[in-house]
């Protein structure tokens, strides 16, 4: 399976704790632990790329059972297979049934000395592990990891957290990953993604009744067009501009402009049927000496209404078919900023607040919840979401996103290589696709404008910012290293045309 193709993958990410759950529901409708463990098994060994010495690194529980029977299926093909543990499985389990099994060689892991023509199964440790791995086993993967062998790893890389995607000490990278009927959440969160190098999924005979029903755990889902495309308006013969949406841009002041245009560009090519740029008169001379398809609107700030011909805010939403708003890209930080906001909210827009109006709340989300009426989505960066959020939460991003969403009533997008999208009521997606050629300036304006269009169009905060998030990224794909953000900005299909 190609990595991070979300199309390739079931949209459930299940937690150890829900793995566990799924895994005890197979047993109990009469699948053996034995075959699931020799299914398992039989995975790993079938991801082995080449023929070479094999040396398999077992635990003593379940993930080194799936190691013990990888053994024997690789060494009945007639690759020189050796087994290294440090200690054997409880009797009576079923890893130690598969270690009796096992047909080859065990040596204690001491013994073991890696080297570059090597592969190595890495199944010492599964997702559930929650401390660090000291002793032999780190002194072990401290050679593996420098060896220069090819690495394949049975679920996760020993010493990384399924559910948070981080390590508490040291791990074994993977060239290979091979887990099995649901991908976990630290497949996906840094640096566990990058850690697991290519993610293969095998089903081993667990089936969708086998997944857990808990109303009171809200879903977490890799974030695929599946979550948004029922919401999804179409384009026919009888649409018009206005039911396409139209979407007000906050300009920044003259020399400040750059950001929310492109902002407004991204909102037009995703799909929005007009979009306006509010800002004063400097500012849009510059805007009008570069734009054509977007709309201007003079806007007279509070303090200078006799100086301007311009309209105040809240005449310019009275007197236009607006559908939402995006506030925040070099916008000021100030308080003209958070008062524009405040306007928006109580206009009822659904608004997107990026960039410098997360840093004119300054730190009180509390302040949002008391005035998103029609659904608002947060776009902040790592440091504008410490500096909305605070240091001090605990927990993986998709914990400390969740509770950010619940706190500020709004949806958060909580940007990076591992985006994840939250809503207030725990609703949350893991973003899997784009890469470092997003990493460029003004990639965060085009997703801004996006999301706008995509709540323009009518669609509600969760999917309009999962499908914003998406297309973003798939968009980035596609130009490749070297884009610019202007080139991106037009590089988004309009919402409904595939």
């Amino acid at each position: 399976m190609a990595l991070r193709d979300p199309r390739l993958f079931p949209p459930e990410l299940l937690s150890n704790a829900a793995m566990a759950r799924a895994d005890a529901s197979a047993v109990r409708r009469g699948m053996p632990v034995l075959d699931l463990m020799e299914k398992a098994g039989r995975a790993v060994a079938d991801a082995v790329p080449f023929f070479a010495p094999v040396a398999v690194l077992c635990g003593h529980g379940n993930n080194g059972g799936d190691g013990y029977a990888a053994a024997r299926h690789l060494a009945r093909t007639g690759l020189d297979v050796t087994i290294f543990a440090r200690r054997m499985p409880e009797p009576g389990s079923a890893a130690a049934e598969m270690a009796a099994r096992a047909g080859c060689p065990i040596r204690p892991l001491i013994d073991f000395l890696p080297h570059v023509r090597m592969i190595i199964i890495d199944a010492l440790y599964g997702a559930g592990l929650s401390r660090p791995i000291e002793g032999e086993e780190a002194a072990a993967i401290a050679r593996a990891a420098t060896s220069g062998a090819f690495i394949v790893a049975v679920d996760v890389p020993s010493g990384l957290s399924g559910d948070t995607g981080q390590a508490a000490g040291p791990v074994l990278p993977a060239d290979r990953t091979v887990t099995f009927f649901r991908t976990k959440p630290g497949h996906w969160l840094q640096p566990g993604r990058r850690l697991c190098g290519t993610l293969f999924l095998a089903q081993i005979g667990l089936d969708r009744g086998d997944l857990p029903a808990d109303p009171a755990e809200p879903p977490l889902l890799i974030n695929s067009p599946s979550l948004w495309k029922t919401v999804m308006p179409a384009l026919n013969p009888e649409i018009h501009k206005f039911r396409k949406g139209h979407v007000l841009v906050m300009s920044g002041p003259e020399f400040r402009t750059g950001a929310a245009r492109l902002s407004a560009m991204a909102a037009l090519h995703a799909g929005a049927g007009l979009v306006t740029l509010a800002g004063d008169a400097a500012a849009l001379r510059v805007h009008a000496a570069q734009l054509t398809a977007v709309m201007l609107a003079e806007i007279r700030q509070q303090e200078s209404r006799e100086a301007s011909a311009g309209t105040d805010l809240p005449e310019l939403l009275a007197s236009s078919r607006l559908s939402a708003a995006l506030i925040g890209p070099a916008a000021g930080t100030g308080a003209a900023t958070k008062r524009n906001l405040a306007i928006l909210l109580e206009a009822g827009l659904p608004v997107v607040i990026d960039a410098d109006a997360i840093t004119a709340l300054d730190g009180r989300p509390e302040w949002l919840a008391a005035r998103n009426r029609a659904g608002a989505v947060l776009t902040p960066h790592a440091g504008e979401f410490a500096r909305l959020f605070g240091t001090d939460r605990t927990g993986s991003k998709v914990e400390i996103t969740r509770a950010a969403a619940r706190l500020s009533g709004c949806v958060v997008v909580h940007k990076g290589p591992d985006t994840i999208i939250a809503a207030p009521d725990g609703r949350a997606a893991i973003n899997i696709t784009g890469g470092t050629e997003l990493a460029t300036a003004g990639s965060g304006d085009v997703l801004a404008g996006i999301i706008a269009a995509h709540l323009g169009a009518g669609l509600p905060p969760f999917e309009a910012a999962s499908a914003a998030v998406y297309r973003h990224a798939e968009a980035g794909q596609r130009l490749g290293p070297g884009l610019t953000a202007d080139a991106l900005a037009k590089a988004v299909p309009p919402l409904g045309s595939g």
